[in-house]
């Protein structure tokens, strides 16, 4: 039985009203949630919403650096340790898998704090020692563990990220994906004199590759695994990321919420209203009405000082109400309307994952045997080209933060517009009969995916309820990435020298882009909870 609270506070002023409207399940975590919101937008976008954004961009930058990665260093791998080449893949995918579910679920549990610090370092150690493998065994296990590290970068970064900007602001949640962007440049860049330069041919006569002469994606691995192990250091020893109040609200640490939120408009040199009798009186009206739906204060709690109740609340690294539990997956799933949107959200995930993994990984090995085929497979212009196409797709970013704020098209109309054209320009990628055209139908699908993945790693934060953000995009990542292990395995087994993997991932994606019309809540215009 859910209960209003009209006497206790007002709605969030401005002209945004919140997503769920009256809908949403735990009323004192809603109300709550609706206190938050005003306060943030009363503190509005500054500095440290702004030094978030790019702190919070290294873990952009880091899931698309590691994952392609697989398929930029494939062909001189292939060459030296002679292994049938999904393989490579699929151990980065199993990686990847762990970390979305073990990062994703406990953001939620253990707070944001732990995993934002913790997953590049991981990223960068793994990443820096998997240039020295001497053999594909070693190679293939050092990669997994990147993507134990690299998998919770978006469920948690975006979670981040969105607990703090104001909800005028929630647009650049999708303009994060720049440095998504960013990642496949530099990457690409770094490869291309790398990879061509360093890499050996080997022939029919001497197919022997030895180390010595193919040391090209060992340099790429070690310079990528330092500069992640810099962003790293960067989040950890100079930007101080405070514990997000809408976690704290719900698991009943309103007093640290309220200190958090006092920190932040410190920070930005603004001040804030914002009182802890404010949240307290809605857990007040809570017991009253003997509802159980949200974790209260702990009893006592409110006749003591902030600064006790902050003190007495860290003496653990977990709080008390950190539980390893199914809640915050039912919670996903406590309505209809929520069990139906999310439900929907992860099949999308799940097919777009499978359609751009089973392209996206194998798209360096593409350019090369498609590009030999049409007589211009050489190392150098299929780096060439991943550099290109990776210029193609930075302006994509910018496009994809104005085009979610249109009327009448907002997050789900750009999410279905550009899903439809990626999977229209993969499929018209079969009927290149030339080097040149190959890639002009190639930076057409880079470019509409990356507008595509802009919105899609948006649309789902905003929609899922802070104190379950984690998990919800931890499931979406999971089933991502467990499509991202299926794809090599089809690649095991299809003919990559065919066009049928390329048909069956434009199809996929296509459809992909029908269903986001079907998604039931559209936050543009609405501020999340």
């Amino acid at each position: 039985m859910t209960t209003s609270l009209p006497e206790v506070i007002d709605e969030t002023p401005g002209p945004m009203a919140d997503l769920y409207g009256d809908e949403y399940h735990d009323p004192v975590y809603h109300e709550k949630a609706k206190i938050l919101n005003r306060a943030i937008q009363e503190i509005g976008m500054g500095r440290y919403q702004w030094y978030l954004f790019v702190v919070a961009g290294f873990g952009w930058f880091a899931d698309s650096v590691w994952p392609l990665l697989s398929g930029l260093i494939l062909t001189p791998v292939v060459n030296e340790f002679k292994f049938t080449s999904p393989f490579l893949s699929l151990a980065s995918n199993i990686g990847l898998l762990g970390g979305a579910v073990f990062w994703g679920l406990g953001c939620d549990i253990w707070g944001r704090r732990w995993s934002f610090n913790i997953t590049l370092f991981i990223a960068g150690v793994f990443g820096l020692a998997s240039g020295g493998s001497p053999n594909f065994i070693t190679l293939a296990a050092l990669i997994a563990c990147v993507g134990l590290g690299v998998g919770g970068n978006m469920p948690v970064d975006s979670a981040v990220f969105l607990d703090f900007v104001p909800g005028s602001h929630q647009y650049l949640l999708t303009i994060l994906s720049v440095w998504f962007t960013l990642g496949q440049l530099l990457s690409s860049l770094i490869a291309w004199p790398l990879i061509t330069n360093f890499s050996c041919s080997p022939t029919p006569e001497n197919p022997a590759c030895p180390r010595e002469s193919n040391m090209g994606w060992r340099y790429l691995l070690f310079i990528l695994g330092g500069l992640t192990l810099v962003f790293w250091a960067l989040r950890f020893f100079v930007f101080t990321l405070l514990e997000s109040p809408r976690f704290l609200v719900g698991i009943g640490r309103d007093a640290e919420a309220v200190e958090v939120i006092r920190q932040l408009a410190a920070f930005n040199g603004t001040e804030c209203t914002l009182d802890v009798q404010e949240l307290q009186a809605v857990g007040a009206v809570k017991a009253a009405a003997g509802s159980g739906a949200s974790t209260p204060t702990e009893a006592g709690e409110s006749e003591m000082p902030v600064v006790e109740v902050i003190e007495a609340r860290r003496r653990g690294v977990l709080s008390s109400g950190s539980k390893w539990n199914t809640s915050h997956i039912r919670a996903l799933f406590a309505t209809p309307k929520m069990a139906y949107s999310t439900t929907l959200l992860i099949v999308l995930w799940g097919i777009i994952g499978l359609a751009s993994t089973l392209y996206n990984n194998f798209l360096p090995y593409l350019l090369q045997t498609r590009g030999a085929a049409l007589g211009d497979g050489s190392l150098y212009i299929t780096y060439r080209n991943q550099l290109i196409l990776s210029v193609i797709g930075v302006p994509g970013a910018f496009l994809a933060g104005w085009s979610v704020e249109l009327p009448r098209v907002g997050r789900k109309g750009t999410l279905a517009i550009s899903a439809g054209l990626t999977g229209a320009f993969l499929l018209a990628t079969t009927t290149a009969r030339t080097s040149n055209a190959l890639l002009g139908w190639n930076c057409g699908y880079v470019f509409f995916s990356n507008i595509m993945y802009g919105v899609l790693y948006a649309i789902s934060p905003e929609i899922f309820p802070a104190k379950d953000r984690g998990t919800g995009n931890g499931l979406t990542s999971t089933a991502t990435r467990v499509f991202g292990v299926i794809a090599p395995i089809i690649a095991l087994y299809a003919n990559l020298t065919t066009s049928v993997p390329v048909y069956i991932a434009g199809g996929l994606i296509v459809f992909a882009g029908l269903l986001a019309m079907l998604i039931p809540y559209e936050p543009r215009g609405h501020v999340s909870i």
